[in-house]
C-alpha cells in the first residue's frame, strides 16, 4: 500500500498526510539521524504500521514518547483509569493539577506535539478484552500495567490474528518484556551493519578465496557473498549468493567451483544479508517453557526465578485488588509462596532464593524512571522490529534487575518506604524517604543538553534530582537547536528551533516538574581550556557529580581531566545508532574515560586518492577535499593576501607552498575572476574537462592500460581500477549537477547572485564554450604508490624564482582592491539548499564513473562526507536509563567497585554486556618508613607556597629526592644545575619561581599550579610519582 492510499482514520492522521507532502516521501530534514540507522524501506514499512500501546503510567508513555519520534502511521494509545499522584515518579507528560483525569485523555494531546507525522489518538473504550475484534486494526499491540489474566486472553488473539506483541513490566528495580512476532518472522537484516566488501587476490580449485590483506574480510560462517569482475570464472559474477566459511581473516571458501574456469585475476567480493526467519511460540507456551535472553551474565540464574516471581506478582495481585505493599513482610511471604508453586510448575523448575523474591515483592509497587528509560528504550525497539523486520527482536522472554542500585548507606523499612501521597511516592516505595531526601539535595552538573542530556533531565526531574533546599543543576550547551534535533531531543519543538538548547530543555523539565524552578542555571559556554575562568575551581569544588551527555571525543577527554583533578565522579555515555555503551568514573576507585583510547579514524592513503581509488569512500573523501579546495581554501588566502601587511613576504616564505599560493592568488584575482553568473557556469566547466577528462587521460598516458611492474605483473591490478575520461553531457543529471553547483558555489565566494538562471541559459553557456583538445604532458610524473617518493615534491628550484617574481608582478596590490574579500564557504551538511552536499555527491559519483566504482546516492554521500553520528530516541532512552541507575549508587556513596556497572548494549543483535569498572593503576616506592602505596590517577602532592628549599625539604621528609621540577615548557629545577644558578632559585618563593622563569604572571583566577616533578627514593631509584599541585 503506498501513502498515498493509506486510509486516512482522524484528523490528525489527515494533517499528518498533508504534512508529508504529496509524494509522501520521508522528511530527511527531520529524519536525517534516524534514517542512517534504520534505512528508508524500514522507515517506509514504519510508516504504514498502526500501533496501540495500552497502559499509560511512566512505562507506557516512554514507549509511546520514543515511537511517536520515529515515525509510524499511527499511535494509539489506551489507559481510562484516573491519573494518581503517585504516577508522576515516572510519566513525565502528566502534570499534579492532572490527577484524577482519565490518564490516556490527558496523555495523548502532549503526546502528539512530538511528531507532525506521527497522528496520536485514544483507544475509546472501557476495556480491551470485551471487544477483541477492535485488535485488528493494529499491527502491534503493546501491553504495560495489564493483568495478567488480561494478558494472556490478548495475547492469544494477538497470536491467531497475526497481530505483533509486546508484553513489558517493571517493579522497582526490576522489569522484564515479552515478544510474539507470530509464525515465520521475517528478519531481513539482523545485524543493521553495512554488508562488507573487498578486493580477491586469488580463487584456488577448491573454491578458497584469497583477498587483497589490505583489511580483513570481518565475514563469519554461514554469510552469503556476490561476486563481480572476476576475470577467468565468468560463471561467478552476478551468480546467487554463495554460502561461505571462514578460513582466515584474509580466507573463506566459497565449496566446489569445479566447472567454472580457473581465476586468472580481479575481481570483487560483496556480502549479501540474507532473511532469517522465527517461529514464534504463544504467550501460554511460553509461561511455562521460557526463551530467555540473557541480560547480564553475572546473574544467569535470576531470569529463571523472576519469571515466576512475575507471576506471582500478577496473581497476588489478581487476589488482594492490589500488589503488595512496600517493604511488608507479611505480604512478601505469601509472594514467595505463590512463587514457589509456580516455579515448580514449569518445564524446567526454578530453585528461588528467598531474599531475591522477598526484594521483588518489597518494591513491587515502585516506579522508577531510569527502569522506565531502560524498558521503554527496550520495548520501542521491538515495535520497530516488528513493522520494519530491521534487527533481530528479543525471543522471546527478557529480565533484568539493577539490585546493586539499592543504598547501603542508609535505613529502608515499611515505615520509611510507605507513601507520603507525593510525586515521588514510585520512588520511596523502593528507596525509602531518607534517601529521597539525599537525592534532592546533591549539586549536579550536566555538559551536554542534546539528546542524552534531554532524556538526562527528563529523568532526574522525575527522581526528584535537586529538588531539595540544598539542591541544584548546572547545565552547559552552546548550541542551537536544528530540525534534525526534533526527531530524538524530545523536550525540543519546532518553535524552539534557532533556540539555546541549555535554556529550552531547562524550561521544559522545570514545566514537568515545578519542583525544579529556580534550581536549574542554564549556560551557553563550551567547557574548554578557553572557558577555565568560568569554569573555575571555586564552580568544580562546589558539585557532587558530573554527567557527560558529549557527542564528541575531544570534549569528553577534556571534562574526563577535570573530573580527575578536581576529584569528582563522571557518568559518561554515547550512542552509536543502536549501539551504545555507559562508563562510571570514580575518585580513587577507576580509571577514567580518558585511561583507554577509541581506535583512530579511518584514513586513506594519498596516492590512493589522487590517482587509484577503487571504493565510493575513496571518491567521497576526493571530492571533499576538492570542495575545501576551490571553495575554501582559495577564498581564505585571498583575503589574507588583501588584510595582512607584507603578506607575500613573511607567510609565504614560512609556508613552504609559495607557488601553489601565487598561483592561486592569480587565479582568483585575475586570470579566472568571474565578473558574471555566467563566468561562473564557464569555470566550472572548465573544471569538470580539468578533473573528469584531463587528469584522467594523463595518468593513462604516463600508466597505459597494458602497463606492467618491474616484477612483470600488470599495473592495472589488485587495488589499482584503470580509468577512462569522462565526456562531457549536459543531459547527463550528474554531469549537470556538478556544473550547477560548481557555480553557485564560485558565485558564493565572489558574492554574485545566481538570479534563478533556468536550465535553458545553463545549456545556453555551455553550448557557446569551445573546450581545448587536451594533449598529455611528458614532463608530468605521478607517484605510483605511497612507498615511493612523491616525484613533485622537490620539483622546482630552475625557474620557480622568475616565476614568482612574474606572478608577484602581475597581482594587483591590496590597496588597489580595497574593501573587495572573497566569500569562503563553510561546509554545512544539513542544509539541503546551499549545493554543499550537491557538489561533493556530482563531483564523487562522476569520479566513482571514471574509475567504475559503483557511485553512492545524495543521503549516503551526506552520512559519509559530513561524519554524521547515526542516532535513534530508542537507544539514548535505553542507556540514559542505565546512566541514572548508576547515579543512585553514586549518591548513595558506594566505594565497593564490584557493585558498580559499566554497559555495553547492541538493541540490533539485541546484546547486553555489563562488566564492573576496571580500578584505577597503583604503583609503590619506597619511603623511609616502607613501601608507600599510590594511585596513580588520583593521587597528586598539595603544597602551599613555599620556598623551593622548603619545597625540596619536604620530598626529601618523604623519602624522595626531586631531581628535576617544571611547571609547562619552563625548567624550574635541576639537581644538576651549578649551584650559582641554584643559589637564587631556593630563595624564591615557588609562585615568584614560576614567574621569573615562564617571564609572565599565574593568571588571577587560577588557584593552582601544576608541577611536575622526578624523583628517586630511598634506594636510589627513578620512581614513577604523581604530580604536585601548587596551592596559590
Amino acid at each position: 500500500m503506498t501513502d498515498k492510499e493509506m486510509q486516512i482514520d482522524s484528523p490528525a492522521a489527515a494533517a499528518a498526510e498533508q504534512a508529508k507532502g504529496s509524494d509522501g516521501e520521508i522528511d530527511e530534514g527531520l529524519y536525517s539521524r534516524q534514517l542512517y540507522v534504520m534505512g528508508h524501506e524500514a522507515m517506509k514499512r514504519m510508516g504504514s504500521s498502526n500501533i496501540l500501546i495500552a497502559g499509560l503510567r511512566g512505562l507506557g508513555v516512554e514507549i509511546a514518547k520514543n515511537i511517536a519520534l520515529a515515525g509510524v502511521k499511527s499511535l494509539t494509545l489506551f489507559d481510562p483509569k484516573p491519573a494518581a499522584l503517585s504516577d508522576l515518579s515516572s510519566q513525565f507528560f502528566l502534570h499534579p493539577e492532572d490527577v484524577g483525569k482519565p490518564r490516556a485523555s490527558v496523555t495523548v494531546p502532549r503526546v502528539s506535539e512530538l511528531n507532525p507525522y506521527t497522528p496520536v489518538r485514544e483507544h475509546a473504550s472501557a476495556d480491551l478484552t470485551s471487544d477483541l475484534s477492535e485488535l485488528k486494526q493494529y499491527q502491534v499491540v503493546v501491553l504495560t500495567d495489564t493483568p495478567l489474566k488480561d494478558q494472556k486472553v490478548i495475547a492469544e488473539f494477538c497470536h491467531e490474528n497475526g497481530i505483533y506483541l509486546v508484553i513489558t513490566d517493571i517493579f522497582g528495580l526490576f522489569g522484564n518484556i515479552f515478544t510474539d512476532f507470530g509464525k515465520n518472522f521475517t528478519v531481513g537484516d539482523a545485524t543493521g551493519e553495512n554488508p562488507t566488501s573487498g578486493i580477491v587476490a586469488g580463487i584456488d580449485p577448491e573454491g578458497l578465496v584469497t583477498i587483497l590483506d589490505e583489511s580483513r574480510h570481518g565475514l563469519e560462517d554461514g554469510d552469503y557473498v556476490t561476486f563481480t569482475e572476476i576475470e577467468g570464472m565468468p560463471e561467478l559474477n552476478n551468480g546467487l549468493p554463495r554460502k561461505i566459511s571462514v578460513k582466515g581473516p584474509y580466507t573463506f571458501s566459497i565449496g566446489d567451483v569445479s566447472g567454472l574456469g580457473t581465476y586468472q585475476r580481479g575481481g570483487l567480493y560483496t556480502q549479501v544479508k540474507m532473511p532469517k526467519f522465527i517461529d514464534f511460540k504463544t504467550f501460554s507456551t511460553q509461561l511455562t517453557e521460557p526463551e530467555l535472553v540473557m541480560s547480564d551474565f553475572a546473574k544467569f540464574d535470576r531470569p529463571q526465578q523472576l519469571h515466576a516471581g512475575f507471576q506471582a506478582l500478577h496473581s497476588f495481585a489478581e487476589k488482594k485488588g492490589s500488589l503488595p505493599r512496600p517493604h511488608n513482610a507479611q505480604d512478601a511471604v505469601e509472594v514467595f509462596a505463590i512463587a514457589k508453586d509456580i516455579a515448580s510448575s514449569l518445564k524446567d523448575p526454578a530453585e528461588l532464593d528467598e531474599k531475591l523474591i522477598t526484594e521483588l515483592s518489597y518494591q513491587a509497587r515502585g516506579d522508577l524512571s531510569p527502569m522506565t528509560a531502560f524498558f521503554g528504550g527496550l520495548a520501542a525497539q521491538e515495535v520497530l522490529k516488528a513493522v520494519s523486520g530491521k534487527f533481530h527482536p528479543i525471543v522471546q522472554w527478557m529480565y533484568f534487575d539493577s539490585l546493586e542500585s539499592l543504598p547501603t548507606s542508609i535505613a529502608r523499612s515499611e515505615e520509611l518506604c510507605k507513601p507520603l501521597n507525593s510525586r515521588y511516592d514510585g520512588q520511596i516505595a523502593v528507596f525509602g524517604k531518607e534517601f529521597q531526601d539525599k537525592i534532592a539535595n546533591i549539586h549536579e552538573f550536566l555538559v551536554g543538553a542534546g539528546a542524552i542530556g534531554c532524556e538526562m533531565l527528563k529523568n532526574w526531574s522525575m527522581m526528584g534530582v535537586a529538588t531539595g533546599p540544598n539542591g541544584s543543576i548546572i547545565v552547559t550547551d552552546m548550541d542551537q537547536i536544528e530540525k534534525s534535533n526534533l526527531n530524538r531531543q524530545f523536550l525540543f519543538r519546532p518553535a524552539d528551533v534557532g533556540k539555546l538548547k541549555s535554556d529550552c530543555a531547562a524550561e521544559a523539565v522545570q514545566a514537568m516538574n515545578p519542583d525544579l524552578k529556580g534550581k536549574i542555571t542554564r549556560l551557553k559556554d563550551r567547557v574548554g581550556q578557553d572557558t577555565e575562568h568560568v569554569f573555575n575551581e571555586e564552580f568544580w569544588s562546589g558539585l557532587d557529580a558530573v554527567t557527560n551527555a558529549l557527542d564528541n571525543v575531544e570534549a569528553r577527554t577534556y571534562v574526563d581531566r577535570r573530573c580527575v583533578f578536581f576529584r569528582k565522579s563522571l557518568l559518561d555515555s554515547g550512542t552509536l545508532g543502536t549501539k551504545g555503551n555507559t562508563q562510571v568514573v570514580l575518585p580513587s576507585i577507576t580509571e577514567s574515560y580518558s585511561s583507554s583510547q577509541d581506535p583512530p579514524e579511518q584514513s586513506f592513503p594519498m596516492c590512493t586518492l589522487r590517482s587509484f581509488p577503487n571504493r565510493i569512500e575513496h571518491t567521497i573523501a576526493w571530492a571533499k577535499d576538492l570542495f575545501h579546495t576551490y571553495f575554501a581554501g582559495p577564498a581564505e588566502i585571498v583575503n589574507l593576501y588583501l588584510t595582512q601587511p607584507n603578506y607575500l613576504e613573511s607567510a609565504l616564505k614560512q609556508s613552504g607552498n609559495e607557488k601553489q599560493t601565487l598561483e592561486t592568488l592569480r587565479d582568483y584575482l585575475l586570470t579566472e575572476k568571474p565578473l558574471t553568473y555566467e563566468d561562473c557556469i564557464i569555470w566550472a566547466r572548465q573544471q569538470f574537462e580539468k578533473q573528469y577528462n584531463n587528469a584522467i587521460q594523463q595518468l593513462l598516458y604516463n600508466f597505459p592500460k597494458d602497463a606492467t611492474t618491474s616484477s612483470g605483473q600488470p599495473f592495472w591490478s589488485g587495488p589499482k581500477r584503470a580509468p577512462d575520461p569522462l565526456k562531457f553531457d549536459p543531459s547527463n543529471p550528474t554531469h549537470f549537477t556538478f556544473i550547477e553547483a560548481a557555480a553557485n558555489l564560485h558565485a558564493f565566494n565572489y558574492r554574485i547572485n545566481p538570479q534563478g538562471f533556468t536550465k535553458e541559459q545553463y545549456l545556453n553557456v555551455l553550448d557557446n564554450m569551445m573546450i581545448p583538445e587536451f594533449k598529455p604532458d611528458p614532463g608530468v610524473k605521478i607517484q605510483a604508490s605511497d612507498n615511493d617518493p612523491d616525484p613533485n615534491a622537490s620539483s622546482g628550484a630552475g625557474n620557480d624564482g622568475d616565476d614568482f617574481q612574474k606572478i608577484t608582478q602581475m597581482l594587483p596590490s591590496p590597496k588597489a582592491l580595497a574593501g573587495f574579500k572573497l566569500e569562503p564557504v563553510e561546509f554545512e551538511k544539513d542544509d539541503d539548499t546551499n549545493y554543499h552536499i550537491d557538489f561533493i555527491t556530482a563531483c564523487s559519483n562522476l569520479r566513482a564513473e571514471n574509475y567504475k566504482i559503483v557511485t553512492a546516492d545524495r543521503h549516503k554521500t551526506k552520512f559519509i562526507a559530513g561524519k554524521i553520528i547515526p542516532a535513534i530516541a530508542t537507544t539514548t532512552s535505553l542507556v540514559t536509563g542505565l546512566v541514572n541507575l548508576e547515579l543512585y549508587k553514586i549518591i548513595d556513596g558506594k566505594t565497593d567497585i564490584e557493585q558498580y556497572k559499566n554497559g555495553f548494549v547492541n538493541l540490533a543483535l539485541p546484546f547486553f554486556g555489563f562488566s564492573e569498572p576496571i580500578a584505577s593503576a597503583k604503583g609503590t616506592y619506597k619511603g623511609k618508613n616502607g613501601d608507600v602505596t599510590i594511585d596513580k590517577l588520583w593521587d597528586r602532592f598539595e603544597v602551599e607556597n613555599t620556598t623551593l628549599q622548603q619545597f625540596l625539604d619536604d620530598f626529601e621528609a618523604k623519602g624522595l629526592t626531586v631531581t628535576m621540577m617544571s611547571s609547562g615548557v619552563s625548567l624550574l629545577y635541576a639537581n644538576f644545575y651549578p649551584a650559582a644558578k641554584l643559589k637564587d632559585r631556593l630563595k624564591l618563593k615557588l609562585k615568584d619561581l614560576i614567574e621569573t622563569i615562564s617571564k609572565k604572571p599565574v593568571p588571577a583566577h587560577q588557584k593552582n599550579v601544576i608541577l611536575e616533578i622526578t624523583a628517586e627514593d630511598v634506594t636510589e631509584e627513578d620512581v614513577e610519582i604523581p604530580y604536585v599541585m601548587l596551592k596559590l
